[in-house]
């Protein structure tokens, strides 16, 4: 009598323990969840210095790590010399040649004319006596071409004078002009190469990890720090398909936290199917097999700013 006693009680217990239970599981169980971020460079180079550690908290614009590009400065003095470079040309097409180079100038020419006028006088001579038939005819084509390149080079010279007297023209403006452009495009570009050796955090945010360590290579796009955005809180919720008409997106929920038992006002933002692959088992035993399951995405919409809240932690939404 006394174990059929024992039986019953046992038996009356097990049935109080699965009843509270169930009674403490509710359907609609969530998880917290941040908006992930990485970090990366778009230069290769060295780490020289990390600034932070794994779990610390970061504000927007704060310098997370120094990347060491020896490359920066070397190509730097290459720019600010092709500026220097192109812009003396742009003056100097602006300007006009100095007076230095215009008595250059007109020294040449006074050269060239010097020596056309003796080209001259040996024509005339040597014409004279091969009309008399006392040089050859290889001798006097000889002289006769000498004239022509003098004459030549007088005229080339005036030319060039007259050139510089007028100035430059609007192409050798636009041409020098360009090559300024180019060369202050150079530094900007090695400027901006510049400020990627500072490693700078994007938004507030938690850091999680850290890929690398001081002395490590860093290549372009490979995340360095891997974190979550304090801004980013969300709580994920998976409801089944004989419940997901429940809810619509801009429904205003509030949200329970089973341990703390503090609440929290917040709205479904979006609601999406789960693929095929998400089995309904892998969610709650409670659910049918034949049914879709489907993601509701909320946010907060008052200040938590109060609470505590750790990602992957249950949330409950408030009957």
């Amino acid at each position: 009598m006394k174990t059929i006693t024992n039986i019953v009680l046992s038996v009356i217990a097990l049935f109080t323990l699965n009843s509270c239970k169930n009674d403490a599981i509710t359907p609609n169980r969530g998880k917290v969840k941040f908006e992930t971020i990485s970090i990366s460079s778009k230069i290769a180079g060295r780490i020289d210095k990390i600034y932070v550690e794994e779990g610390q908290q970061v504000k927007k614009g704060d310098t997370l790590a120094l990347v060491n590009i020896p490359e920066v400065s070397a190509k730097l003095m290459q720019a600010e010399g092709a500026i220097k470079a192109a812009q003396g040309q742009l003056d100097l097409a602006f300007n006009g040649a100095t007076t230095e180079q215009l008595n250059q100038i007109e020294g040449q020419l006074n050269s060239g004319k010097a020596q056309m006028e003796f080209a001259q006088e040996s024509y005339n001579r040597l014409q004279n006596m091969y009309q008399d038939s006392l040089v050859s005819q290889q001798q006097f084509d000889e002289v006769k071409m000498k004239l022509r390149m003098a004459k030549a080079q007088v005229e080339g010279l005036e030319a060039k004078r007259d050139e510089i007297r007028k100035g430059a023209r609007s192409e050798q403006l636009e041409q020098a002009q360009g090559q300024l452009n180019r060369a202050l495009g150079a530094k900007n570009e090695v400027l901006s190469a510049s400020d990627e050796q500072y490693v700078i955090a994007p938004a507030d945010m938690s850091i999680e990890t850290i890929s690398l360590e001081e002395g490590e290579l860093l290549t372009p796009g490979y995340a360095l720090f891997n974190g979550y955005k304090t801004d980013g809180m969300y709580f994920r919720f998976t409801i089944p398909e004989s419940r997901i008409y429940d809810f619509e997106v801009g429904k205003a929920l509030t949200l329970v936290n089973p341990y703390t038992k503090q609440e929290t006002s917040a709205k479904i933002v979006a609601i999406k199917q789960l693929a095929q692959y998400a089995d309904i088992t892998s969610t709650s035993p409670l659910y049918e097999l034949s049914e879709s399951i489907y993601e509701l995405k909320v946010v907060p919409t008052s200040d938590t700013g109060d609470q505590k809240f750790y990602t992957n932690a249950t949330i409950l939404i408030k009957q």
